[in-house]
């Protein structure tokens, strides 16, 4: 919005040349998005906690210690995500680059479900929420019609392709087996993210670690220079999906002032579920699928325990792990929650340097 108003001023005054430039637009989408949740954030949590009296319910298996620690923290904070990532987007982003509107679509539209399903829980006062093959429709609909979407502008030479990191210009044309791909991409890496969100900050951080390293990953796949020298695929246009993952570390910079260890407001799925739907985008539209693997190694990690946990006890009765998803394991074996945490961090910043290092070694 700010882009188009002060964009055509340039010419006649110079410092309004700025806008030219996507770093500079970057920081402001920051700088905005954390400005928003320092300012409404007190104000919807005051708000929640009023509608929402005892706040998310807690699972009884789970860590004995969440039924005293986390009892009446309310939950659905991701309306504070949403709002500060989307208004900060539509403030500084150019909003004729259709990767910002499909973008932004999955993000909401994941919100919307995880709202859903948050709203549920409250209501009935059980954890279960909305029917999981519900949930599942709802997200892969969404999915597809993004994926369609980024076929529709994405140029010939990169639509239905998947880029093979470590080999130069290696893309495999997956033809209309991209739509699965890309659906799968995105929906896993929305439920992963929510798997993840278990303890105080422990999703956040990683989240914003992931939109940063996809930040500058937008900004090379769609700078021709860069591209060539890095031998990565050039998609014009995802360069300005940059400001959108700035504006997502601001937001999650704010939110984890609020839910940092002991948290004032959950994410809930509201947050979660949109969060990785974002992740999931943007690494479909940049061509780095395989990367988001690598840099959102964590949320793999956590989703495989709980694929092997439901897996071993179906068929053998027992347990790998004392509790799924692995956080809650650790929990159970005596690690002290902000360890566990910060642990978790520590490895998600490793995870994400290791997927920064496949766009040079080639």
């Amino acid at each position: 919005m700010l882009f188009e108003l002060l964009f055509p001023l340039a010419d006649d005054f110079k410092i309004f040349n700025l806008f030219r430039y996507i770093t500079f637009r970057s920081g402001g989408a920051v700088l905005t998005a954390l400005l928003i949740s320092f300012i409404f954030g007190p104000m919807i949590i005051r708000w929640l906690k009023s509608k929402q009296g005892e706040g998310q319910p807690i699972r009884d298996d789970g860590p004995e210690s969440h039924l005293l620690t986390k009892k009446g923290t309310p939950t659905m904070g991701g309306c504070l995500l949403l709002l500060a990532l989307s208004v900060s987007t539509l403030l500084w982003a150019d909003l004729r680059n259709p990767y910002i509107w499909i973008t932004l679509l999955v993000t909401v539209g994941f919100g919307m479900i995880g709202f859903g399903d948050d709203y549920l829980k409250l209501t009935k006062r059980n954890t279960k929420g909305l029917p999981g093959k519900a949930k599942l429709l709802a997200q892969v609909l969404i999915s597809v019609s993004a994926t369609w979407g980024i076929i529709a502008v994405s140029p010939e030479n990169m639509d239905t392709h998947l880029a093979i990191p470590f080999f130069k210009g290696l893309l495999v044309n997956l033809g209309l087996f991209y739509i699965p791909f890309a659906v799968f991409v995105m929906v896993g890496a929305s439920n992963s993210v929510n798997l993840t969100d278990g303890l105080d900050g422990l999703a956040t951080v990683p989240v914003m670690i992931a939109g940063a390293c996809f930040g500058l990953i937008a900004y090379l796949v769609g700078n021709t220079i860069f591209s060539d020298y890095l031998q990565i695929g050039y998609v014009p246009g995802t360069g300005e999906l940059t400001v959108f993952c700035a504006a997502l570390v601001g937001a999650c910079m704010g939110f984890l002032w609020f839910n940092a260890p002991p948290a004032m407001v959950f994410m809930g799925d509201t947050g979660s579920l949109s969060m990785g739907g974002a992740l999931g985008a943007i690494a479909v539209i940049t061509k780095h699928e395989i990367v988001l693997s690598i840099i959102g190694g964590l949320f793999v990690l956590e989703t495989v325990s709980v694929i092997v946990q439901v897996a071993s006890f179906k068929t053998t009765g027992k347990r790998v792990f004392r509790m799924a998803p692995l956080h809650h394991h650790f929990e159970k074996k005596g690690w002290a929650e902000p360890t566990v945490v910060i642990r978790f961090w520590i490895i998600s910043m490793i995870l994400a340097l290791l997927g920064l290092a496949t766009l040079k070694l080639r």
